[in-house]
């Protein structure tokens, strides 16, 4: 059965048809022992990259980890994307990652989810080594395998992995709702000058506003 065309972005998600989707929240990038940080000392790392782990700490990891469990709880897919070479020596990699240095070994702490939002033992990860997880991998046939057509998406940067993963998954189909503040990126002008980017391709809520959608959905499917 062909399903109505939608006119407009701003529409709920079903929860029977939606997925959340982690990008690079991992060990490499998002902590300070990180592999991103190997040789630079503590003053640096405040220095370059205080704005992004400050943000990271109070808003960021606190709202995906909201999200991550209302999305647990009301039966919406839970998946991650990682930076994760497919080899030891990063061959595999895409040009612009070898270029830029960004070299995640297969199986490398650096590729684990942080902590704080360890993946359930039944939730999918998707190594990726592009920039849009949809370059990389098979995502796209799998997100289709499960039914869903409207993907949350959250995560670091959102300026990169996370702007161009939105604006693919729109170009394929989905209904993509962004986060807002369960997003970050390493300064505020980064931050706002790409949300301001992406309007057009998404709809963008904040995470208070995407829980009580999830509650409230989940609520009414179990009255």
């Amino acid at each position: 059965m062909r399903l109505p065309t939608p006119t407009s972005r701003e529409i709920e998600i079903e929860l029977d048809a939606a997925a959340i989707l982690y990008v690079d929240v991992q060990n490499f990038n998002c902590i300070r022992e990180g592999g991103e940080y190997v040789g630079l000392d503590a003053a640096t790392i405040e220095a370059r990259y205080g704005y992004f782990f400050d943000q990271m700490d109070r808003v960021g990891v606190p709202n995906m980890r909201r999200l991550q469990q209302v999305c647990r709880q009301n039966g919406v897919e839970v998946m991650y994307t990682v930076v994760e070479n497919l080899t030891q020596d990063g061959r595999d990699r895409s040009l612009d990652y070898k270029i830029t240095g960004f070299n995640v070994p297969k199986g490398s702490n650096d590729a684990k989810v942080i902590d704080d939002l360890r993946p359930g033992d039944d939730e999918i990860i998707i190594p990726k080594t592009s920039s849009s997880v949809f370059m990389s991998t098979n995502i796209d046939y799998v997100l289709r395998n499960l039914g869903v057509r409207y993907l949350i998406i959250v995560g670091v940067l959102t300026d990169q992995c996370v702007d161009s993963s939105v604006r693919d998954a729109c170009d394929l189909g989905y209904l993509v709702t962004v986060a807002t503040d369960a997003c970050v990126t390493q300064s505020a002008e980064r931050q706002d000058t790409s949300l301001r980017n992406n309007r057009g391709y998404c709809r963008q809520i904040t995470t208070d506003q995407l829980v009580a959608e999830i509650e409230r959905l989940g609520a009414s499917r179990t009255a």
